[in-house]
């Protein structure tokens, strides 16, 4: 057994909860499943932050579509704009919305986008990349990777400074698009001089689940232990995979833990869940990172599920993860000192 495989065992506030959350249908159309996904997680998120939204002084809003292959996307921006202060600059974060590059949209995040904006002082790009199945792999990661080009070549307008801190982040398949942009982005000669400083992966996929490397395989057990979890369950993750179409499991662009070499990466912070498919990838690509001399900061939520913090915002562990949150961007705005 997985050394982490007492983490499944359920968190006895969650445990009441776990029968409002009931299997997905074997067999559903996308689009139905984006619609009661984007209804759920938008009226959860307003019930869980609409109530401690800043002041509408206290930041901007600009939505902007840009031009991509065969297509447009939108970016949201938001910027602060705190009152009797001359004009500022700040930190930049580059945030990817999750759902399995297949659900989801701008306004999953939105709301604890826009305390997060406050909080920090930081500006945020909110990108609203296209999804599968109507847009194959890899065209959301292609998608990501022209808005995160279009916010590191916009800080005027987005009042940023990438010298003060420049971060790509996101849940679950945001999660994913951003541990694939830290790579493309150390590779590419357009960032030589715009590097991403920080990486925020909260419950990531990492890896295809035909793509488990056979020197790891006895440390990815998460996959079958909880095969019947809440929220996102083993045929859940297969499902979603097969719906983005990726011709290769073991192709780096869909398995980022699958990159040749992890060196010279920003630092990372990862939040990882003990009763999620996704719990081991999450915690082994931690630990790869950390082998390869990438700064790591890592926080674990026994016993609760993919996601959970949307849905059940006012258990215990739900407020430690958004504390810890806030702590790991402090973290990695200050550079990621001390791992």
């Amino acid at each position: 057994m997985s050394q982490y495989s007492h983490l499944a065992e359920v968190d006895p506030e969650f445990a009441p909860l776990r029968s409002q959350f009931p299997p997905i249908p074997d067999v559903i159309d996308a689009k139905v499943l984006r619609s009661m996904y984007d209804s759920a997680t938008v009226s959860c998120a307003k019930k869980s932050w609409g109530q401690r939204l800043p002041p509408d002084s206290e930041y901007r809003v600009d939505d902007h579509q840009i031009c991509v292959n065969d297509g447009k996307i939108t970016l949201r921006c938001l910027v602060p704009t705190p009152q009797g202060t001359e004009s500022q600059e700040y930190p930049l974060l580059y945030w990817m919305h999750g759902g399995g590059c297949c659900l989801g949209t701008i306004e999953s995040d939105d709301y604890l986008l826009r305390i997060l904006c406050v909080e920090h002082q930081i500006s945020i790009v909110n990108v609203d990349y296209r999804l599968a199945p109507e847009y194959k792999f890899p065209t959301g990661l292609d998608d990501a990777y022209a808005g995160l080009k279009w916010a590191a070549s916009h800080t005027s307008l987005l009042s940023a400074s990438l010298s003060q801190g420049f971060i790509v982040g996101g849940t679950s398949a945001g999660g994913n698009l951003s541990a694939v942009m830290t790579h493309r982005a150390r590779d590419d000669p357009f960032f030589s001089d715009k590097k991403i400083t920080g990486q925020i992966l909260m419950m990531p996929t990492v890896l295809h689940p035909d793509g488990y490397p056979d020197e790891y395989k006895s440390e990815l057990l998460s996959f079958d232990q909880n095969w019947d979890a809440p929220l996102l369950s083993r045929a859940d993750v297969r499902m979603l995979f097969g719906w983005i179409g990726a011709p290769n499991p073991r192709d780096p662009n869909i398995s980022p833990l699958l990159y040749p070499s992890h060196k010279d990466l920003p630092p990372a912070y990862f939040q990882v869940c003990g009763l999620d498919p996704l719990r081991d990838e999450g915690l082994l690509y931690e630990k790869i990172l950390k082998e390869a001399g990438v700064r790591t900061r890592l926080d674990i939520y026994p016993g609760v599920p993919h996601t959970f913090y949307l849905f059940t915002p006012d258990i215990k562990q739900a407020v430690k993860l958004e504390k810890d949150l806030n702590d790991g961007i402090r973290w990695l705005l200050q550079g990621g000192p001390g791992s």
